[in-house]
């Protein structure tokens, strides 16, 4: 076996899930906006010890950018349903409490499609009416121009 091996790299993630707050939107110094907001993923599994249906629940955080950002600060809210495409970014900070070095893993997106209309009352997202009550309008939200 040669040495060196060249390994194809690959940093996809799919997430469906539900905001577990508002979106929250900053913008950087050279004024590019900036969506953070957490979903929630659920996995429901049989627990083969006591034969009950339980749920596990991760939560994570997902970093949106430019104008994505700020299509999803217009469009969702906490409770929204989402698809998340991109990818496993992490970052180092030092604890202030502590001062220890910590990391942080997020989901850094490239696509976000809202998987139902933003009104009660059936209307997709850009106040068009849904054909009918069965209908699950979607909304991509998409940014190809992440800043690193």
């Amino acid at each position: 076996m040669p040495a060196s091996i060249k390994l194809p790299e690959q940093n996809l993630v799919l997430l469906v899930g539900r905001l577990t707050r508002d979106p929250n939107v900053t913008f950087t110094q050279k004024g590019q906006a900036v969506c953070r907001c957490d979903i929630a993923v659920n996995r429901r599994y049989l627990d083969a010890t006591t034969n009950e249906w339980k749920d596990d629940t991760v939560f994570v955080p997902v970093v949106v950018w430019g104008a994505a950002a700020e299509r999803c600060k217009d469009r969702v809210k906490k409770g929204t349903p989402i698809s998340v495409e991109g990818r496993l970014t992490s970052s180092e900070y030092t604890d202030k409490t502590t001062g220890q070095t910590r990391r942080s893993m997020q989901v850094t997106a490239r696509r976000i499609q809202i998987l139902e209309s933003g009104a009660a009352g059936g209307t997709y997202n850009d106040g068009a009416q849904a054909a009918a009550k069965d209908d699950v309008p979607t909304t991509d939200v998409m940014e190809d121009d992440v800043p690193f």
